[in-house]
């Protein structure tokens, strides 16, 4: 350590247990010296004489009193230092950073000289700690005493802290900046750990700092001030960093903006991505690119700009950040202003119009196209494939490329008529596209081949238009076979009532032991059958007759698991697993249970190998539903009902179909095709809602949605007025005889007349018409005095609502029955809401006609 005179000065004194004694080896070597000499003394006693041996004594003992004080004070060692003690002292002078050794009180051990030479100390004596020069000074003492703290507790630390003036002692005055760090070490022998610690003036090294980042905030200036825009986004396209003019054409706050918060489709307008996009790099290069697009604005305007666009790309391909510079296309003195003008409306045009455009040459290869194109057909078209000069056709199904062949030929001959091109992707067919391709006119006299434009195509992606033009022509299709079916179910039901009353004639006037009574029977019951066919036909148009009740699933499906274990045979294993709490619904019993009939039966043939059918019934909330995402499906509270099979499955060409009418997969003469369409038209008719999940080999799923009913108060009272009064429902004796006057309206003779004959059996006094014309004259001429109408709803002339109507005018009490083969909501709703009607569906009995008429009597008017 350097003295103040410039020579040398010992350092102070390095700490070595293994050259050095202790005190206490020291003490054992005085005691030693100590004992010889009173040996000696005992030996020579009578040989020499007696002053002279204590001489010799106290002189020993003098000697070994300065041996112990030298020892303690270190003047004096055991064994020399050793070489590695020299050379770790050489290379800790040598170092830059200041470095004190302390022991557990603080009290300094050595000192390097950077250390004496930062802090002044010219001598041993000189030597101060971190802690006694600097925890008084209050812009150092809080890093000190961190420090100090951390020590204490066994921990290392470091700092900085800047003073308003130097350390040393007469130093050139002005602030400056020291690094601390402080930790403990453990010296073999010693079991107490020592505390380093080093300081070193750091002034110089953030001079430097704040030189660079001056240089910095003057290149981001330079940068801020730019005539051109600049930003620098990520692989995913977040903005990192965007310069004072961008923000400024863009409206952006650069004070509020925080990296990676605004993306690039946030401020590129329209289709302009799809050209950004369609710049890639190769695997461990960087590429450039020239774009011009439209960006948005904050206020939402429009700044049409010329991207200098570069993209990097990792050494296995994975995209990297982008840099790009922005030149405002607005801006700039130009000699050509109405021609810059007018390229900047042109571009603004070509990239921003909804069609795709591109331009061919004579040989069908892709020149150029605009941003909608690249995004149209982003998974074949791209920078790349532009590059390359790809052909147009590629990006449709072979089979039409011929057709665009011809279409080519035409444009190059000039020709106006072009017929556009229907096609799909190639690579998903679900897509729709139509070409148009138009000629381009040649001023130039002509052209070398394939160098310059040919054709201007234009493709408009067709996909919905084909979807809507498919459920038009299936929703026509159904419509004209539902009213055909409606109108042959009306007819068939004339017939049949016709037929099932003059059976029910016949079967009075004939015992079962009449030789004829069978055939009567058998044509009854096959009456009877054409009838539940009608049924079907009708359900499918939604026009049948429903009688809708306040039903519960559960009950409704443990009544019927007997059936369907026998319809479903020993081979199909049936499972019914019941919902907790189904909420109530309101369905008509019998169309319900034809309904689950029918998708069993259907289940059961698609297992002809046997298998498992699972019938279920859960709620479905009405959030529930909306995360079902199935088409049509309204956001309200469900029963589902759910019939599983792990048959054969279908394909989604059959899925489409399984609800058209006559359409079926079974073998010819095992199925009318009419039984799905039955089931849909119910379901419908119900205000449900019906949906099938299959896939081939793994089964098919049909889900019943029936809305959740919640009785009205009316609803409620009615029904507890019923349960006090108790209904009288029409018992096997019950009396169907009577003795009012009706009037039977009714324009199928068949039906009238077998009518007619029922009701005067049980002593009715019957007057017919054939139309409602005929009806009010028949009224008039009898002043009113009728006490029920029973009229056919679709009549010649006058139809039964409107008959009503008239009757009411003059009678408004009048009791009234409608019969028809339609449901009876097709007609109900035009009447007026206090009419009193009945309502008997067609094809109906003479049992059923007389209990309707006898029933209606008995209600109060």
């Amino acid at each position: 350590m350097a003295n103040q005179n410039g020579g040398e000065m010992d350092s102070a004194p390095v700490i070595d247990q293994g050259t050095r004694p202790g005190v206490i080896t020291r003490l054992i070597i005085f005691i030693a010296v100590l004992t010889g000499s009173a040996l000696v003394f005992a030996l020579f006693h009578d040989r020499l004489g007696e002053d002279f041996l204590l001489g010799i004594l106290g002189v020993l003992a003098m000697i070994g009193v300065g041996y112990l004080f030298a020892s303690a004070i270190g003047f004096i060692q055991i064994a020399p230092r050793s070489t590695g003690d020299e050379l770790s002292r050489a290379f800790i002078d040598s170092m830059d950073e200041g470095l004190l050794v302390t022991d557990r009180k603080g009290r300094p051990l050595y000192a390097n000289r950077a250390y004496a030479e930062l802090t002044g100390a010219t001598s041993a004596a000189d030597v101060k700690t971190v802690e006694s020069m600097l925890s008084d000074n209050s812009e150092a003492a809080p890093t000190i005493e961190r420090l100090a703290a951390g020590l204490r507790d066994g921990r290392s630390g470091d700092g900085e802290f800047r003073l308003s003036r130097p350390i040393r002692p007469g130093a050139e005055p002005g602030a400056r900046w020291y690094r601390a760090w402080a930790r403990s070490f453990k010296v073999p022998g010693r079991r107490k750990p020592l505390s380093a610690w080093s300081i070193t003036d750091i002034s110089d090294e953030r001079a430097e700092q704040e030189r660079f980042f001056l240089d910095l905030q003057k290149a981001i200036d330079h940068l801020d001030h730019a005539p051109a825009g600049f930003f620098a986004a990520d692989a995913d396209g977040r903005v990192t960093y965007i310069n004072a003019t961008l923000a400024e054409w863009l409206g952006v706050d650069l004070a509020s903006f925080v990296p990676g918060a605004l993306k690039l489709p946030d401020i590129i307008a329209g289709d302009g991505m799809a050209l950004i996009q369609s710049v890639k790099a190769e695997e461990g290069t960087t590429r450039n690119a020239v774009i011009d697009l439209d960006l948005a604005t904050i206020n939402g305007e429009i700044l049409p700009v010329r991207f200098m666009h570069r993209v990097t790309a990792t050494r296995d391909g994975t995209p990297g950040p982008t840099r790009t510079i922005v030149l405002n296309r607005t801006e700039g003195e130009d000699a050509s202003a109405d021609l810059r003008a007018s390229e900047v409306r042109f571009t603004r045009f070509f990239n921003s119009t909804p069609m795709a455009i591109a331009s061919v040459d004579s040989n069908g290869r892709i020149l150029r196209t605009n941003a909608p194109f690249l995004s149209l057909f982003s998974s074949v078209v791209d920078r790349d494939a532009l590059d390359r000069r790809i052909r147009l056709d590629s990006v449709m199904h072979e089979r039409d490329r011929e057709g665009f062949a011809v279409a080519l030929e035409k444009a190059k001959q000039h020709q106006a008529e072009i017929a556009p091109i229907d096609t799909v992707l190639p690579d998903n067919e679900e897509r729709h596209m139509r070409f148009y391709v138009n000629a381009v006119a040649d001023h130039s006299g002509g052209a070398s081949e394939g160098a310059e434009e040919a054709a201007i195509v234009y493709a408009v992606e067709t996909t919905e238009q084909k979807a809507l033009e498919a459920q038009m022509a299936q929703s026509q299709k159904m419509q004209a076979v539902g009213q055909l079916a409606g109108g042959i179910a009306h007819d068939f039901n004339n017939v049949l009532t016709a037929i099932i009353m003059a059976s029910d004639l016949l079967l009075t006037n004939h015992r079962p032991s009449d030789p004829s009574f069978p055939d009567i029977m058998n044509i009854k019951q096959n009456a009877n059958r054409a009838a539940s066919l009608v049924r079907q036909l009708l359900a499918f148009s939604r026009r049948q007759t429903l009688r809708p009740e306040v039903l519960n699933l559960t009950d409704v499906l443990a009544d019927l698991r007997m059936l369907l274990s026998r319809l479903v045979g020993n081979e199909v294993k049936l499972q019914v697993e019941h919902g907790r709490d189904l909420w109530p619904v309101k369905v008509d019993l019998g169309q319900f249970e034809q309904v689950i009939v029918n998708l069993a039966v259907n289940a059961r043939d698609a297992m002809p190998e046997g298998g498992a059918l699972t019938i279920r019934t859960r709620n479905v909330t009405a959030d529930e539903a909306v995360q079902l995402d199935y088409p049509g499906l309204a956001p309200t509270d469900y029963a589902v009902v759910e019939v599983e099979d792990t048959g054969t499955g279908m394909d989604a060409e059959t899925q489409k179909k399984i609800f058209e009418p006559f359409f079926t997969t079974k073998e010819i003469g095992k199925g009318t095709g009419l039984g799905l369409s039955m089931v849909y038209g119910i379901v419908k008719q119900t205000g449900g809602f019906i949906y099938c999940d299959s896939a081939m080999g793994e089964g098919t799923t049909f889900r019943i949605f029936l809305p959740r009913y919640i009785p009205t108060e009316a609803e409620q009272e009615a029904a507890n007025q019923e349960a006090e009064n108790g209904q009288k429902l029409a018992g096997p004796n019950r009396d169907l005889s009577g003795s009012a006057r009706v009037l039977l309206v009714e324009d199928e003779d068949a039906v009238r007349m077998g009518g007619v004959r029922a009701l005067s059996s049980r002593g009715y006094e019957v007057h017919e018409a054939s139309s409602g014309t005929e009806a009010l004259e028949i009224f008039n001429e009898l002043d009113g005095k009728v006490d029920i109408v029973v009229s056919d709803v679709v009549m010649p002339e006058m139809d039964g609502p409107t008959l009503l109507g008239e009757l009411r005018k003059v009678q408004p009490n009048i009791k009234f029955i409608f019969v028809s083969g339609y449901a009876e909501d097709a007609f109900a709703k035009n009447l007026p809401s206090d009419a009193i009607f009945g309502f008997l569906p067609k094809p109906f009995s003479l049992k059923q006609l007389a209990t309707v008429v006898k029933e209606m009597l008995e209600k109060e008017g």
